[in-house]
């Protein structure tokens, strides 16, 4: 019997705004479509957030028994600087403006973005496409619409035409948008616009003669428009209708109602049965931005290079931090957070340290271990609650603490149990590490504190408190708690 089979997982449904349980269209299998990055830049590390949270999402189907087949995108051509069908295609203008191919500005960001999002310990997904590698799929899609009567042609360009569509379907459903105020709420056309309308967008666009990347089609040497190529890569690899699709709570609109749109022109039906949108990220209370310096890039947190931060922190520490919050909660990055990140960090890397050195004592176990693990369960469950899942966590943290002082008793089967479960919650779930550091920094940092401890006992057995305490002080000061038990010192990294 799979684990998805006992659990009731429940998923907040962006399209009706409320928790559903969750039943994908295939027993057993689950199709994943999350927009990933456009790479024209560093990643954003509001962006690794909404990654890191499908991330999550991904492994937890996976732990649960699902065989998932999870489709994250990349951005390579398309994605106009205003999002509004007009400007520069975003890659072509950084090649332009530093004199290289836009593929190489499509390589250099693609690596960054690999490097990074492994630094954090994510999953590949299973398919990462490029909206390049299907321009033919998208032309095709271009062709229905409209054959079906919901786009026109103009000069070249083809825009989807929102109002005859909205005569038939619903436009704005998953934003909770009436056409009627986006007409009302939008400026007029100046006459330089080929559209009908403002709120139409492009399917495909003519390119001017300075645009670097275009290929043919019926209508023009042009390419496509960015909402397209979600369209034409989610259905292509989980079919029209699949089970999730994913991604930053800025995308909602324009870009996957136009999806929505897209997707019941050309194919006839609405494409998702659950949207989930993550939250944003700000930085000291603040909306991150890189003309006002509240900005911070992820290889920033590594190195402590930013003005923002006291030190660099280890990724998983930062990844520790962000699944603090649930994935639909706005999270404030600041220094102060990430500092006592650290210590929750290190007091539950120590905790499973310990735990893997217990040995089963006593004629019975004094710690609920199915309720504990059913709490777990239950907090992954309810919309993947990864804040009560940690909290959980710090209560066998407790208990290990007090098996190692020989306060608590443990079965050799359920300590067994708590092991796995620990590991399966920590690492395989929450994607957490063993703090990064190399085993030859560990052995000197161990070799220091207990040689310092030598010397504390020294100083007991002399009666030299002041001494004795001096050390411990300092080391506590420092992070390092020593703890006297019968069987001598030991100690920990806070």
């Amino acid at each position: 019997m799979k684990l998805y089979q006992e659990q009731e997982l429940k998923i907040y449904n962006s399209l009706t705004n409320q928790k559903e349980v969750f039943k994908p269209i295939n027993e057993g299998h689950v199709g994943m479509y999350v927009c990933g990055p456009t790479v024209y830049s560093n990643v954003h590390l509001g962006n690794v957030r909404t990654f890191m949270s499908f991330d999550m999402i991904f492994r937890y189907l996976t732990h649960l028994g699902y065989k998932v087949r999870y489709v994250r995108n990349i951005t390579d051509v398309g994605h106009l600087e205003n999002d509004a069908d007009e400007g520069e295609d975003r890659i072509a203008k950084k090649a332009r403006l530093e004199e290289l191919e836009p593929m190489e500005i499509v390589q250099r960001y693609t690596v960054d973005f690999h490097e990074i999002l492994q630094k954090f310990n994510f999953h590949p997904p299973s398919i990462e496409p490029t909206a390049t590698g299907h321009i033919i799929q998208q032309i095709e899609i271009v062709k229905t619409i409209l054959e079906k009567g919901y786009a026109y042609e103009v000069n070249g360009s083809v825009y989807f035409d929102v109002l005859k569509f909205n005569e038939t379907h619903e436009y704005g459903k998953l934003s909770n948008r009436k056409v009627e105020d986006l007409v009302h709420n939008t400026r007029a056309l100046d006459g330089q616009s080929d559209k009908k309308n403002p709120q139409d967008f492009a399917l495909w666009k003519k390119a001017e003669e300075k645009h670097i990347m275009h290929w043919p089609s019926p209508w023009s040497e042009g390419f496509p428009g960015w909402h397209l190529e979600c369209t034409a890569m989610s259905t292509k690899y989980l079919g029209d209708k699949f089970d999730i699709h994913g991604g930053g709570m800025d995308l909602k609109f324009p870009h996957h109602e136009c999806e929505i749109a897209q997707n019941e022109a050309s194919k006839g039906t609405s494409p998702v049965n659950y949207w989930m949108h993550a939250n944003m990220l700000t930085l000291n209370g603040k909306k991150m931005a890189k003309s006002t310096g509240n900005n911070i890039l992820p290889g920033e947190i590594f190195s402590g290079k930013n003005k923002n931060l006291t030190k660099g922190f280890a990724a998983s520490v930062a990844r520790f931090f962000m699944m603090q919050a649930n994935y639909r909660s706005i999270l404030d990055f600041s220094n102060d957070a990430l500092l006592a990140s650290e210590k929750g960090f290190n007091k539950l890397m120590e905790a499973i340290k310990t735990l893997y050195g217990l040995k089963p004592v006593g004629d019975k176990t004094t710690f609920n271990l199915s309720v504990w693990k059913r709490g777990c369960y239950d907090a992954l469950n309810d919309d993947f609650n990864t804040p009560i899942l940690i909290a959980d966590l710090f209560e066998a943290v407790r208990f290990i603490n007090l098996l190692k002082d020989g306060k608590e008793t443990i079965l050799a089967e359920d300590l067994a149990s708590l092991k796995e479960s620990m590991h399966a919650f920590v690492f395989d779930i929450l994607g957490l590490e063993q703090q990064s550091g190399s085993d030859d920094d560990g052995d000197a940092l161990s070799g220091v504190v207990e040689l310092l401890i030598n010397l504390r006992n020294e100083a007991r057995a002399n009666k030299d408190f002041a001494t004795s305490d001096k050390i411990r002080d300092e080391l506590l000061a420092l992070g390092i708690q020593l703890k006297d038990g019968k069987d001598g010192t030991s100690f920990s990294v806070e």
